[in-house]
């Protein structure tokens, strides 16, 4: 399973290549602004096809999953943190509504120690970050877990097949997209790549 972060800073035509990764395939989306507000938020999904909407998690305004029917919401670790005691009912609220709900991590233990179970969680950095500049992997080992684990931190067709040897169960890419020359024959590489590990 490849997932895509979109890039945080707003690109030219972006619900285009948004919609270009959707129709060569993309499974999942994870929709991260973090310097847009709701609205920005809104038009984006507008611009993306609806029939793609169910492939969208939003790690910011949440209540726009079901304006749009998207497939979930994403919490980041700082928002775990802070919901805290409320952290379950959060999650069943939606969970109840039929959507997908995720997590950030940075640690193994954390993950163990999460009183939650997420549909699948984001474990960082594995390797050396492609987007974020002195940002170094952990090169964690998660066979030993039972979660979903996927692998996010310098991925990139190069590094795939040691993140499933990794134990992880699939990557998110950001910068090994969106930094690359050409964001769509990345992805198309990295999916060719993925086929031939899994």
């Amino acid at each position: 399973m490849i997932i895509v972060l979109t890039s945080e800073q707003e690109l030219e035509n972006e619900a285009g290549k948004i919609n270009q990764l959707f129709d060569h395939g993309l499974e999942i989306l994870h929709l991260r602004k973090p310097s847009f507000d709701i609205d920005g938020y809104r038009r984006l999904i507008e611009q993306v096809e609806a029939k793609y909407h169910n492939r969208i998690m939003l790690h910011q305004f949440h209540e726009l999953c079901e304006e749009f029917n998207l497939r979930g919401i994403h919490i980041q670790e700082q928002s775990r943190f802070d919901l805290g005691n409320n952290l379950n009912t959060y999650v069943h609220e939606f969970e109840e509504k039929g959507f997908k709900v995720t997590s950030s991590f940075h640690d193994k233990e954390t993950i163990v120690a999460c009183p939650v179970k997420f549909d699948y969680v984001l474990l960082s950095p594995v390797f050396g970050s492609i987007s974020k500049a002195g940002y170094e992997g952990k090169g964690f080992d998660v066979n030993d877990l039972d979660e979903f684990v996927i692998g996010m931190g310098g991925i990139n067709e190069k590094t795939l097949k040691k993140t499933f040897e990794l134990g992880f169960k699939g990557v998110g890419v950001l910068g090994g997209i969106w930094n690359s020359a050409n964001f769509l024959d990345s992805y198309m590489a990295m999916q060719d790549k993925l086929n031939e590990v899994v």
